[in-house]
């Protein structure tokens, strides 16, 4: 196996190991399985860059799930470049290809997470190993974080950028805050400079159970969410209009995604939920953003409404602080590739937290947003090796940036 992985260098190749090794985040669903959760990719990882002679640095964020860390060090270096990219990938349900068989063909890998985002670990691991030989030129000082839980509740991020700040619990690698942060997802070679962050909670009604023959005698908690859910569709309607649009990002929205009540046909339902997802647009902050709707439906309803915590709380990205970083890399790009720009997306990204610990950051990979989470999910391979000399030729002038 060591003798495999030290050979590995090729980002091509290194995807397809990656694919093949499944790492999929529940969503918060009570699921189990070797399929789930980053514990395997992390044992792969660790294994990989220990064949090629990097420190390894791993740090558990809650049991199970592990952020893992590397760097290059140049003692000369006044500058320290992060490369972050995300392990787990969403689930694979409906999918119509083998989800953890690569299957290379017509320019394209398939499989769960090509796209979003192990086409771009891959480029990132394998600039990594180009730089790690290359010994003429002076470069910046590099760490490459491969962090858990991006796709639910961003858990692995929120330890790293902690712990700049945190001296009780620093990381070895990497613990001060780098100079400048890019971070993986797909994004065909543009630079992303703003994107739109999200709150999400649990909104629930209560009501009284009794049996459905004489639902007279008891309090549907569904009937109240139905109300509930007429009002959001009009605070839905109505919060694009409310607030001028980021002019990369677009509005700000509004989706319900999910609702659950009951718990026989039988019986009146004594509890009802609906999921919440706001969309922010960069500078509003999420709790504001959650309050405002709370205050708007307190004073329609003749009942208590019942607000869960959220479970996902993440800035937008701003462009306010990252453009001599995004112009820095749009060059090394459109030296390679011709015409790119930097652009604005409504996804949210690990960008926005990194950028909120006082880290310009900006967004990069290959492959296109249009293929992540679907169900037959591929990347073209050209991408790769295109996004892997990006990368190394940012790096290598990076040392003589300011």
């Amino acid at each position: 196996m060591t003798i495999q992985l030290a050979q590995l260098k090729d980002p091509v190749e290194i995807l397809k190991q990656l694919i093949a090794i499944p790492s999929v985040n529940p969503m918060g669903r009570d699921l189990i399985g070797e399929e789930y959760y980053e514990g395997r990719l992390t044992q792969w990882l660790c294994s990989f860059l220990q064949a090629h002679q990097l420190p390894v640095e791993v740090q558990q964020v809650v049991p199970g799930r592990c952020n893992v860390l590397t760097r290059l060090d140049n003692p000369s270096a006044t500058r320290t470049v992060l490369f972050d990219v995300h392990q787990d990938t969403v689930p694979v349900d409906g999918m119509t290809i083998p989800p953890f068989t690569p299957t290379e063909a017509n320019g394209r890998i398939s499989g769960r997470g090509a796209c979003d985002v192990k086409g771009g670990m891959a480029s990132m691991l394998a600039a990594l190993l180009r730089l790690q030989h290359d010994q003429t030129v002076a470069r910046p000082n590099l760490v490459l974080s491969l962090t858990c839980d991006e796709e639910s509740t961003s858990l692995g991020i929120n330890h790293l950028t902690t712990a700049w700040h945190n001296n009780s619990a620093p990381y070895r690698l990497l613990p001060t805050a780098p100079d400048v942060a890019i971070i993986a997802e797909p994004t065909l070679l543009d630079i992303v400079v703003a994107h739109r962050g999200a709150v999400r909670w649990r909104i629930r009604t209560a009501g009284r159970a009794c049996h459905s023959s004489r639902p007279s005698d008891g309090i549907n908690a569904i009937y109240r969410m139905a109300r509930v859910l007429l009002a959001m569709e009009e605070f839905a309607a109505w919060l694009p209009q409310s607030r001028p649009a980021h002019p990369l990002c677009g509005p700000a929205t509004l989706s319900v995604g999910l609702i659950s009540g009951g718990s026989s046909v039988n019986v009146v339902p004594d509890s009802c939920g609906i999921d919440i997802d706001r969309r922010l647009l960069p500078g509003e902050d999420p709790l504001n953003a959650r309050q405002e709707i709370i205050d708007w439906l307190a004073p329609r309803f003749d009942f208590e409404l019942f607000h869960d915590e959220p479970w996902c709380n993440s800035p937008g990205l701003n462009d306010n602080n990252n453009s001599a970083l995004a112009a820095e890399l749009l060059h090394h790009v459109q030296t390679l590739t011709g015409p790119h720009r930097c652009i604005g997306v409504p996804f949210g990204t690990h960008a926005s937290r990194v950028a909120a610990a006082g880290v310009p950051a900006v967004v990069f990979g290959p492959g296109d947003i249009a293929q992540a989470h679907t169900k037959d999910e591929w990347i073209e391979t050209a991408q790769l090796h295109k996004a892997t000399e990006i990368l190394c030729r940012f790096i290598t002038a990076a040392e003589n940036k300011p």
